[in-house]
């Protein structure tokens, strides 16, 4: 049964969203403070956080980098604010959902479901390459014998340009690929990311680029380059 972590200090939505999510067969636990959740992650981690920005003590966006420092928790972002920057930088720090209040709880329940569908591991042999060595079951990468240190959207992101080389994947596709709801819209959050997987391949290979810019209409992972 998944645990479902909620972060919101407004009883009635919290009582909400526990009933949601209880009769869709999660169990779940409710903190008012960011500093609370972060201190319950490291107790007894949840397998998802849904997460108000406008909490008393810290705000969320604060509370989910603290969270990143040390767990890739699922995170939905539930607020009241819908500017194009909120919701980019909750997406840049590393939430897989933002979702504007008020809300449907069963719109909520089911990006809940599709977040964790998304994000279970495939359960498929370790793949083996002479660069680069991608074990899915362990969420490991390699690149020419040393481990990557990556987060969770890095290595879905490499592994998803790794399985399919050549192929060039719009910023809409890769979004897809780490597990990021399409429909919100904010592709430019790829590069980020990629500029990022970039410097650690670098530091292995400081000639080498694997990872090739498509103007205009993605990237994608050319064995030529790497």
């Amino acid at each position: 049964m998944p645990h479902i972590l909620i972060v919101e200090d407004e009883a009635s939505i919290a009582d909400t969203l526990v009933y949601a999510l209880q009769a869709d067969g999660h169990s779940t636990e409710w903190v008012t403070l960011g500093s609370a959740a972060v201190e319950q992650q490291r107790l007894r981690p949840a397998d998802l956080v849904i997460l108000d920005i406008g909490l008393p003590d810290i705000s969320g966006f604060e509370t989910c980098r603290q969270l990143r420092r040390f767990s890739e928790v699922p995170v939905m972002f539930l607020s009241a604010r819908d500017a194009e920057i909120d919701r980019v930088l909750g997406l840049e720090i590393g939430a897989d959902d933002y979702v504007v209040k008020p809300f449907s709880p069963r719109e909520v329940a089911a990006r809940v479901r599709a977040i964790l569908k998304r994000m279970a591991p495939r359960v498929e042999p370790a793949t083996e390459s002479t660069l680069f060595q991608l074990d899915t079951l362990a969420m490991r990468i390699s690149y020419q014998g040393q481990p990557l240190a990556l987060t969770r959207h890095e290595f879905r992101l490499l592994q998803c340009l790794l399985e399919q080389p050549r192929r060039v994947f719009s910023r809409e596709q890769l979004l897809d690929g780490l597990g990021v709801a399409s429909d919100v819209g904010y592709e430019r959050t790829i590069d980020s990311h990629i500029k990022s997987l970039r410097a650690k391949l670098r530091q292995v290979a400081p000639a080498a680029e694997p990872i090739q810019t498509h103007r205009g209409l993605g990237y994608s992972y050319s064995p030529e380059h790497a």
